[in-house]
């Protein structure tokens, strides 16, 4: 499905190759490496790749590393370290250039338990508007933050890079569905950026979906709720506990046991149990 309305028409011109007889036009991609797209929507390529295997037995967890800067697995203390500073500079940025973003699925329940990442997750997930997206394409497309912690021991570069199929709402061949990362150049750890568009506007303009099959009404995600996450300021639905009793039942609300960690509420905190 592809939507005529103007703002998505603004990121295909940044984005997207010509569609025969879409209703907008769309001019040649402008982005750097994606001179092979065509016409041809059969021909839509997997952008962010990562060093996943398809052997037998190949480690989940390479999938949470694009492709670009991996130099190799990450000790649990680097991993959780990254993600710490990286979510602390996603969000930093995003309110620096009045960019509105909420997390959402695991990152959201890691904020409901004790407002800060599960200490087993390898990547972080967030959401944006599709015109959120658009200011995304046409202002900060492939640019380098640079990072430097609060007390100056922590140093990083992350790179903004949205990804060129992201104009074409539907879910597509199913390789595409992540719109946008933020990439640690050191490592490749990212985080995953999505958008939701409303695919029927028309007829149900409350309802927003991503490319992933994740829907939600209007009222469920606004007014966003400011809080804080990882020690800095961050948005959440306004309807976040409903949002994670449906996405994950109420025994991750409820368990105090899981991937080798306990739960202890006087510390506040998941405790790992070796």
């Amino acid at each position: 499905m592809i939507h005529s309305w103007i703002a998505m028409g603004v990121l295909a011109s940044l984005l997207s190759p010509a569609v025969a007889g879409a209703p907008i036009s769309i001019p040649a991609p402008v982005l750097p490496g994606m001179d092979h797209l065509k016409l041809d929507r059969k021909l839509e390529g997997k952008y962010f790749h990562e060093p996943v295997g398809h052997e037998k037995g190949a480690d989940d967890r390479l999938g949470h590393y694009d492709t670009r800067y991996f130099h190799g697995m990450v000790t649990d203390k680097e991993r959780v370290e990254t993600l710490h500073h990286m979510v602390r500079a996603y969000l930093d940025f995003f309110r620096e250039n009045k960019l509105e973003t909420w997390i959402a699925h695991g990152t959201l329940l890691g904020w409901w338990w004790n407002s800060k990442l599960l200490p087993w997750d390898w990547d972080v997930d967030t959401q944006v508007l599709d015109t959120t997206l658009v200011r995304l394409a046409n202002e900060f497309n492939q640019t380098i933050s640079h990072y430097v912690s609060t007390d100056k021991k922590y140093e990083r570069e992350y790179m903004l890079d949205i990804n060129p199929w992201a104009y074409f709402r539907d879910n597509g061949p199913g390789h595409n569905i992540i719109d946008a990362r933020w990439i640690d150049t050191t490592n490749g750890l990212y985080i995953d950026i999505t958008a939701l568009s409303a695919f029927d506007p028309r007829s149900k303009p409350d309802l927003l979906e991503c490319k992933n099959y994740h829907k939600y009404k209007t009222e469920d995600l606004f007014p966003l709720r400011e809080s804080s996450f990882e020690g800095v300021v961050s948005m959440v639905p306004y309807k976040y506990q409903e949002m994670l009793l449906e996405e994950y039942s109420l025994k991750s609300l409820t368990r105090t046991n899981y991937e080798n960690h306990t739960w202890y509420p006087e510390q506040g905190q998941w405790v790992f149990d070796g």
